[in-house]
């Protein structure tokens, strides 16, 4: 039986790159079809992940969403496949897409679209968005097995969720992800804020820097790091 997971979280909380981090250790841990997906039109992913690939190498979920109807192959033919990992598949928007360059998916369309995710793959992670409009993430996150909610320890991140509300779920796990090295971080007050802390994920000055030089998608030398990611892995599988 397949697996969804939603990871969720406030404005820069890191939530690509974790989410992409635990998509690959859930797939190296399990050597099994894995596909991670970032609806996120604003910021697309491709031009993250892939910033020095050519446009007509890459695909678009946005393609998929506006097919009349969806089916696997529809999903599998806009999935972006990497070299040196069989069977991990990334969906996202291109470079130069925006709001503007497909229509909004309805909700059966997003329904069909999810669907469509869980027959190709046993572990799909979604990289959800904080806008409320966004179907693909509120839907991901309603319908997921698994929904991660990232907090940081900072002002922002109370205020944020302080004015929004995360979806109720029956299988919530909240993470604290460290994204700065400061001398001070208000860690202990915002996990007494939230209570339900459940991991802490230390700064991995190696992932800021993937993050900065788009390097992604090579696996961290940082094993302080990846110990709790793993963590994280094994209850989400």
């Amino acid at each position: 039986m397949n697996k969804m997971i939603a990871v969720c979280g406030s404005p820069n909380s890191g939530k690509t790159s974790i989410a992409l981090k635990l998509a690959q250790e859930i797939y190296y841990s399990e050597q099994k079809p894995v596909l991670f997906v970032s609806p996120d039109i604003t910021t697309p992913s491709m031009g993250l992940l892939f910033p020095n690939s050519k446009e007509s190498d890459l695909y678009s979920m946005g393609v998929a969403l506006d097919k009349t109807d969806i089916y696997r192959e529809d999903v599998l033919k806009q999935s972006v496949t990497v070299k040196t990992m069989k069977n991990f598949a990334l969906m996202g928007y291109k470079l130069t897409e925006n709001e503007y360059s497909y229509p909004k998916p309805t909700e059966d369309k997003v329904k069909e679209f999810i669907r469509a995710m869980r027959e190709i793959a046993e572990y799909i992670v979604v990289d959800c968005t904080c806008d409320k409009n966004d179907l693909v993430s509120t839907m991901s996150m309603s319908a997921s097995d698994t929904l991660i909610q990232l907090v940081t320890p900072d002002i922002k991140c109370l205020t944020y969720y302080s004015s929004q509300t995360v979806p109720i779920h029956d299988n919530k796990v909240l993470v604290m992800n460290i994204r700065d090295n400061d001398l001070y971080l208000p860690t202990e007050e915002v996990k007494s804020h939230f209570k339900e802390v459940k991991f802490v994920l230390p700064y991995s000055r190696p992932l800021k820097q993937q993050g900065i030089t788009g390097s992604l998608l090579k696996r961290l030398s940082d094993g302080k790091f990846y110990a709790k990611l793993l963590e994280l892995a094994e209850v989400v599988i």
